[in-house]
Order: structure tokens, then C-alpha cells, then sequence
């Protein structure tokens, strides 16, 4: 039915998308540009970097926790009046942490950041699938797709120009522009479909309370958990029971009461469940991937930031390219299925390519493989999201776009954890073992010490201290090869984890993309 049929006033669908995208770009885009501003916040505020993390940490729980309700809460208060009170917060919140004295003035915005930002992204989308005919849905998710993706990837340059260019502050004010221009748009051109029956739901306030305490907790034990040593702190191990404990129990209350928040039996639909883990595993490559190349190129190439942020933009231009001609594709009524096969061959070819690095590796080096990495994930990000939504009855969009999105923040939370608690550990072994094969005696490493401490000695170093500098050049060779295999390894386990859910692409049913009928004279 269209909106005009239903008694509402028809809107054009494009205008209705740029309203609602606008929103969740600014949502995906706060959460990139502040984390290359942290030592300016931290310096600004008198606070050490580890302090300022909680910046990000704060953010990133609310954000949680509302994720998974945001469906719920939809049907509970009206999509069009939630989404007016997110974008009103989220906008206002920006604009306090802007303004904030100190840092607990900070977190405290930042959480009143997070919980009103956290439904942004479920639930434009869940407008999009319900205004766009099938045949159309591509070019719509493409569209979405379009900011959602390329934002984390384009945020922290644009991070890092506004805090050296104007302060941290302007990180948190860009966001009142686009939440006024959303406001307006969203405030003119959305209305409610008539199956959401607002007020007539029952607040479950045990679920909601075991879903508010498992979902902070599993998150503050995903950011910290590093930081902490892991399962050798008793703190990430109380976070971890409490998550275990907490989740499973919301789990079994959600599948046997009447209205529950989130509604765990989408899952009955085969594409669904089958869309949930892929989304999971593309959030934990997507984002671990995020952090993991500039982290090699800053560490392993000396790199700058700026310059890491410039050469990791190929892939955003790479998905702004190839994004309209998948929802073209899409449109014309190719098989979803088939071009999701395609994305994760081409992205697992790209992260191969990454393994194959090396420390003289250069920017033309790395280009190729940041154009395949973009364009493999436009032609999985898109069909993906249009297969799995596909047998979902429009009055289920706004639970199952909930239920995606937390599966798919869950899954960039484990990855960025992943990468960085591997590179750190594996980096630590491989040293361990190079070293055991680097002595004194070995013909090779002599010549090395001797040449290298007749340099420094010509340098103007006594005899003494050359041979220490010496030792100390080939221990940090050591380090750098030791952090290129854990970067190597991770790299693989990447591409390898791609292939491997290429089967689960087969449970998934064709999406129903009819294409729209000739017009008759």
C-alpha cells in the first residue's frame, strides 16, 4: 500500500531518504572524528589519555544498550515522534559536549550522546524498507549504505582536520547543522504506517533491566579488555559473567513473553538468521580493519596520521563509486545472493593482498588493495541487507533493523578487540622466537653489530656505546618484524573468515525484486 491509499500524505521516497540519512550519517560519523581527538581532549581538559578513552567508552555503552530497543521503542511512542526526540538529543548533546567544563561533564554528554544516537541507524532504515517497493529497495540501501559505510572510513580525517584546524570542540558542533537540517526534513515529509500501535505495548521492565546491565557490561569488557589484560583482571571477568549471565537470561525471558523488546523469533526466518551471522562477521572485519591499517602504516611504515587518514580514503572513494551501480544491479533484478558471493571473494582478495605487505611497502602498494576492499564491501553491505529483510512483514522492520544493527556493532566491537589484543600478544611471541634464533655467533648478526657499531662509532660514539646502539637498532628490527607477521597473520584470518561464510550465502532465499511493470498507452 502507499501512503496515499492509507489516508497519509504521499511524500516523495528520496526526500524521505535524505532525512532519515542524514541522521544516521551524523550518528556514524560522530563516533569516527572523535577518536583522533582524544590527546587534544585529554590535554584540553587536564586529563590523562586513558582517562579520555572514556569518552569514547561512555558513548559507545548507551549507544548499546538503546540499539537493540529501538524497534520496540518505535512502536511504543510512534517512528516519527522517536526519531524527532533522538535527532532533538543527539543534536543538543553534541552541543553540550562541545561546551563541556571537565571531563565528567564530557562523559556524562556523551552518554546523553549515545543513548539518543543509538536508534538512529535502525531505524532510518527500517523507513527505507517500508517506503521503498522491493524493486527499489536496492537503490535505496545503496543510497543508505552510501554514508553508512564510507563515514567511519572518511571520519577520522576529517577528525583530525577540524581538531588541528579549529579545536576538538567543532568535532561535536558540525553535528548542529545536519541535526536541524534532519529535523526539518523529517518533521515535513515522514509519517507513521498504520500497523505501529503506539502506547499499546507493555513495558517489560525485567528484560529491559537485564538488557541495560548485560549490554554495558559486555561493552565496557570489549573496550577495556586489553587495557586490562583480559581474563587476568578479575574486573573483565566480573564484566564477563555478568554479560553471560545477564544476556542469556534476557534470551529465554524475550522467547516466552507475549511483547518482547526485541524479538529473537525473526530468527525463525532462514535468510534472517543467516543474514544475522554474515552481518556480524562483515561488522567484525569492517571495523577491525578500520583500526588495523592505520595502525600498520603509523607503526610499521612511520607514517603520519594525516597521511594514513589520506591513504585509507581510497576505499570510501571505492564505495561512493561502486554503491550506485550495486543498487542499480539490484534494481535491474540480479540475484542478491550471487553479487554477496562476489563482495566476499573480491574483500578476501584485498585482505590477501594486505598480507603480502612488507615494510618497504609504499602508497601504490596499499591503493589496490583499499579500491578491492571498498568494493567488495558496497557488493556485500547492500545485497546483504536487502536479502535478509526480504521475508520480513513490514510491521517486524523496525525489530529486525534493530536486531542487525546490535549483531552488527557486536561484531566491530569483537574485531576491533581482536585485532588490536592480537598485534599486541602475537607481536610478543614472534619476538620471542625470533630472538631465540639471534646470537652472537651467528655469522650474519655479527656482521650486522660490527658494521652498525662502526657507523655509530664514526658518528662520534665511543667504542662502549656504539656496540650498545647497536644491539639496540637490531632489537628494534626485531620488533618491526615480530609486529609484521602479527599483522600478516591477521590480515589472513581476515580474508579467510570472508570465504568461510560464503556457504552460509546458500541457506539465504532470492530476494523477491520485482522489477516495476511497462507502462501501457
Amino acid at each position: 500500500m502507499s501512503p496515499s491509499s492509507l489516508g497519509h500524505p504521499t511524500a516523495n521516497r528520496w526526500l524521505i531518504a535524505i532525512s532519515v540519512m542524514s541522521s544516521a550519517v551524523m550518528e556514524v560519523l560522530d563516533t569516527s572524528v572523535v577518536n583522533v581527538s582524544l590527546p587534544h581532549i585529554a590535554g584540553s581538559l587536564s586529563a590523562t589519555v586513558d582517562e579520555a578513552t572514556w569518552v569514547l567508552t561512555s558513548y559507545l555503552i548507551a549507544n548499546a544498550v538503546i540499539l537493540p530497543i529501538s524497534g520496540w521503542l518505535a512502536n511504543l511512542i510512534g517512528r516519527k515522534r522517536l526519531l524527532l526526540m533522538v535527532v532533538s538529543g543527539f543534536t543538543l548533546s553534541s552541543v553540550l559536549c562541545g561546551l563541556a567544563p571537565s571531563l565528567g561533564a564530557l562523559i556524562f554528554f556523551r552518554v546523553l550522546q549515545g543513548t539518543t544516537g543509538g536508534g538512529l541507524q535502525p531505524l532510518s532504515q527500517a523507513v527505507l524498507l517500508e517506503e521503498f517497493p522491493p524493486e527499489e529497495r536496492g537503490k535505496a540501501m545503496a543510497f543508505w549504505g552510501l554514508g553508512i559505510v564510507a563515514a567511519p572510513i572518511l571520519g577520522p580525517t576529517l577528525g583530525g582536520w577540524i581538531t588541528d584546524t579549529y579545536s576538538w570542540r567543532w568535532v561535536f558542533y558540525i553535528n548542529l547543522p545536519i541535526g536541524i537540517f534532519s529535523l526539518l526534513m523529517i518533521s515535513l515529509f515522514l509519517y507513521d504506517p498504520p500497523y505501529i500501535r503506539r502506547g499499546k505495548l507493555r513495558v517489560d521492565l525485567w528484560g529491559l533491566g537485564m538488557l541495560v546491565v548485560g549490554m554495558g557490561a559486555l561493552q565496557i569488557m570489549l573496550d577495556k579488555g586489553q587495557e586490562e589484560d583480559w581474563f587476568a583482571s578479575h574486573f573483565i571477568v566480573t564484566l564477563a559473567v555478568i554479560a553471560s549471565v545477564m544476556l542469556t537470561a534476557f534470551v529465554i525471558r524475550e522467547l516466552h513473553t507475549p511483547q518482547p523488546i526485541v524479538r529473537f523469533r525473526l530468527l525463525k526466518y532462514r535468510s534472517f538468521a543467516a543474514g544475522i551471522v554474515l552481518v556480524t562477521v562483515l561488522g567484525f572485519v569492517l571495523y577491525g580493519s578500520l583500526v588495523l591499517l592505520p595502525l600498520f602504516m603509523q607503526t610499521l611504515l612511520g607514517w603520519t596520521a594525516v597521511t594514513a587518514g589520506i591513504w585509507t580514503s581510497p576505499r570510501g572513494v571505492a564505495t561512493a563509486l561502486f554503491m550506485p551501480l550495486v543498487g542499480y544491479l539490484l534494481g535491474r533484478g540480479w540475484d542478491a545472493r550471487l553479487m554477496l558471493v562476489f563482495g566476499f571473494v573480491v574483500a578476501s582478495m584485498a585482505f590477501f593482498g594486505y598480507s603480502h605487505m612488507s615494510l618497504q611497502s609504499g602508497t601504490w602498494d596499499i591503493l589496490l588493495h583499499q579500491i578491492n576492499q571498498g568494493a567488495g564491501t558496497v557488493f556485500i553491505f547492500v545485497p546483504l541487507t536487502v536479502v535478509t529483510m526480504d521475508p520480513i512483514p513490514k510491521a517486524e522492520t523496525g525489530y529486525a533493523t534493530s536486531l542487525y544493527s546490535v549483531m552488527r556493532n557486536i561484531g566491530s566491537s569483537v574485531g576491533i578487540s581482536f585485532v588490536t589484543t592480537w598485534v599486541a600478544r602475537r607481536s610478543q611471541f614472534h619476538q620471542s622466537i625470533l630472538a631465540a634464533h639471534v646470537t652472537r655467533y651467528d655469522l650474519q648478526t655479527q656482521q650486522f653489530l660490527g658494521l652498525a657499531r662502526g657507523l655509530f662509532f664514526h658518528q662520534g660514539f665511543d667504542w662502549s656505546t656504539a656496540g650498545r646502539r647497536a644491539l639496540g637498532v637490531l632489537y628494534g628490527m626485531l620488533q618491526q618484524q615480530a609486529a609484521l607477521i602479527s599483522f600478516v597473520e591477521v590480515f589472513r584470518i581476515m580474508g579467510f573468515l570472508f570465504l568461510a561464510t560464503v556457504p552460509l550465502v546458500l541457506l539465504m532465499r532470492r530476494a523477491k525484486q520485482r522489477r516495476p511493470a511497462p507502462a501501457v498507452d
